[in-house]
């Protein structure tokens, strides 16, 4: 057997590809003092195979050393054949059945809650690493309180949705062209929270955009699929359109802030040069919920003080 790689480091995890000599593969995990990651990785694999969704299989494991042998989704991601030139529909159409599966399979109690402490969280890496480290803006008073009223908005609303399986990070480049169709990968911070979030995690991607009508065709899509499979979203797709845009916003924030951190903790800048795709995203959201006007208005011009955040 021979193996190639490092594969794409994560948070100090490795991946490689081992041959067999056959023309058969498979895909080593290396996560030394990750247990607790680990151990998650290999259960939510199991929630993903129980629901019908294509996971890796874990092969074998040793959970303290932080090993873990997996079959092979192969080498193509979405976003590999989106950027390649492929037909959007029939993926997407792939990757909404496997979503569907995966949120119907929700029972209580499997996974950690994406609550209120999460949600906010989250909103403080945009606070403290965007805001603040990027921007040059910390806000003090009056403005403080008023930031902070805008963003227990945000995670107000996100909080008033029902709550199935959360992925978190199901978008383009951890679905894989595979058979069937989508192999699903990066899933181990999984979490029981918002409906909305995996739906615009799919079509509000960090690296590659999409219309505005195609968002929305593909939101309405997910919704009558959801509504026919007996999921708890709402009974009308206004509604259910209007919970994706502030639910995208508590994302597209958190991201920003991660791309934030990359740049000023890990020293990763390319990631913030990809702010705009963000921004245009906040914006859109404003547009499309007149709720979120002033909401992204205000967070978006306390963010233009600073010189930091000029382009």
């Amino acid at each position: 057997m021979t193996i190639r790689g490092p594969g794409r480091p994560w948070r100090r995890r490795r991946y490689f590809r081992a041959l067999d000599g056959e023309g058969g593969s498979r895909v080593v995990m290396d996560a030394p003092g990750q247990r607790p990651a680990v151990a998650a990785f290999v259960r939510i694999a199991g929630l993903l195979h129980a629901a019908g969704v294509h996971a890796p299989e874990v092969l074998a494991s040793d959970l303290e050393r932080g090993f873990l042998l997996l079959t092979d989704l192969g080498r193509e991601t979405y976003l590999d054949a989106l950027g390649a030139g492929r037909e959007p529909g029939p993926l997407y159409d792939a990757a909404l059945a496997s979503l569907v599966r995966w949120q119907a399979a929700t029972r209580p109690g499997r996974l950690p809650a994406y609550d209120e402490r999460l949600l906010h969280a989250e909103l403080d890496l945009f606070v403290h690493w965007y805001l603040g480290r990027h921007c040059g803006v910390e806000p003090g008073g009056a403005q403080r309180r008023r930031l902070e009223r805008r963003l227990a908005q945000i995670v107000a609303r996100c909080q008033g949705q029902a709550a199935v399986y959360v992925h978190r990070d199901y978008m383009p480049r951890n679905l894989m062209v595979a058979a069937p169709q989508p192999g699903v990968l990066d899933f181990q911070d999984a979490v029981l929270g918002p409906v909305s979030y995996d739906p615009v995690c799919l079509f509000r991607d960090a690296f590659i955009s999409w219309p505005q009508g195609f968002v929305r065709d593909g939101l309405q899509q997910y919704w009558e699929r959801a509504r026919a499979a007996g999921l708890p979203v709402p009974a009308g797709f206004a509604r259910f359109w209007a919970d994706c845009q502030w639910m995208g916003v508590q994302r597209h924030l958190k991201v920003l802030g991660i791309f934030a951190r990359l740049r000023y903790r890990d020293g990763k800048p390319r990631y913030l040069e990809d702010r705009g795709r963000f921004i245009g995203y906040l914006q859109a959201a404003a547009e499309a919920e007149p709720g979120l006007e002033e909401v992204v208005g205000e967070i978006l011009a306390l963010a233009g003080e600073g010189d930091g955040c000029a382009p």
